[in-house]
C-alpha cells in the first residue's frame, strides 16, 4: 500500500485497526523488559538509587521532543500538502506531547532536588523545557479559541512551525550553556559516555515508551476521525431536520 493510500480516512482507520492491539502489546512487553532491567541495573557510584529516575525521565524529555518534531512535519503536510490526515495528527499529538513534558519536568525536578538541592532552577535546558510545554499548551488553547476546524488547523500549523525552534535549544542548550544540568551522556558526537550497564536499561525503557507514544497518537487519531465524522453526522442530520 502506498504512503498516499494512507491518506483516505478509512483505509487508514482498517490499517490501524490492524495495528494498534499489536503495537499496544510490544509496547507494554517492551516496557516491562525495560523496566526490569532497569530494576536490575547497579546504582550510580555518585547518585545512588535516585539514577533510576533516569529510566523514565530520559525518555520523556526525548518523546517531549520528537512528539513536536512530529507536528512540525504535520504542520508542513497541513500546510503545504494539505494532507487529509495531516490535521489529525496533528491535533491528536498535542495533548500526548503535553503530558510527557509534563512528566518530564516532573521527573526532573524529583530527581534535582537531592542531586542538586533544588525542585528547580532557571537553567537552560529546564527553562527550554517549560517554553516546549507552554508551548504545547498554547496549541491547545489555540485550537480551542478558533472556531472554524480549518482556521484553527492552519493556525495551529504556523504555531508549530514558529515554535519548532525551541526543539534543537532544548536538545543542545546543555552544549551551548554551561549551567546547572549535565551534558547530554548519550546521543555525542564521540559516543556515549554512560557506561553500558546503565545505557542498555535506558534504552530498552526509551524504546518501549516510544512505541507507547505510538500507538496513544494512532489511538488518538482514530478517535479525532471518529469525531469529525460524528459532527459531519450531527450537522447532516440538524440541516435535515431545518428543512422538514
Amino acid at each position: 500500500m502506498a504512503l498516499m493510500d494512507l491518506a483516505n480516512p478509512t483505509r487508514f482507520l482498517a490499517l490501524s485497526g490492524r495495528i494498534l492491539p499489536w503495537l499496544t502489546a510490544l509496547a507494554l512487553v517492551t516496557l516491562a523488559i525495560g523496566f526490569f532491567l532497569a530494576f536490575r541495573a547497579p546504582s550510580d557510584y555518585q547518585q545512588g538509587e535516585t539514577v533510576k529516575i533516569m529510566y523514565i525521565h530520559v525518555p520523556f524529555a526525548w518523546l517531549a521532543m520528537f512528539g513536536y518534531s512530529l507536528m512540525a512535519i504535520s504542520a508542513l503536510g497541513i500546510l503545504v500538502w494539505r494532507h487529509p490526515l495531516a490535521d489529525v495528527a496533528h491535533k491528536a499529538m498535542a495533548p500526548i506531547g503535553a503530558v510527557f513534558a509534563f512528566l518530564c519536568l516532573v521527573t526532573g525536578s524529583l530527581w534535582g532536588r537531592p542531586m542538586w538541592g533544588t525542585y528547580w532552577v532557571w537553567d537552560a535546558r529546564l527553562t527550554s523545557m517549560l517554553v516546549l510545554l507552554l508551548l504545547y499548551l498554547g496549541l491547545l488553547a489555540l485550537r480551542s479559541a478558533i472556531e472554524d476546524p480549518n482556521q484553527a488547523g492552519r493556525a495551529a500549523a504556523v504555531l508549530s512551525l514558529v515554535g519548532f525552534v525551541n526543539v534543537p535549544i532544548v536538545k543542545f542548550s546543555v552544549d551551548w550553556w554551561n549551567t546547572l544540568h549535565q551534558p547530554a551522556s548519550v546521543f555525542r558526537m564521540d559516543g556515549p559516555t554512560i557506561h553500558s550497564s546503565l545505557l542498555w536499561p535506558l534504552l530498552a525503557c526509551a524504546v518501549g515508551f516510544t512505541l507507547l507514544m505510538l500507538a496513544l497518537h494512532m489511538a488518538a487519531m482514530r478517535n479525532e476521525i471518529h469525531r469529525r465524522r460524528l459532527r459531519v453526522l450531527e450537522a447532516r442530520a440538524a440541516a435535515e431536520a431545518a428543512y422538514a
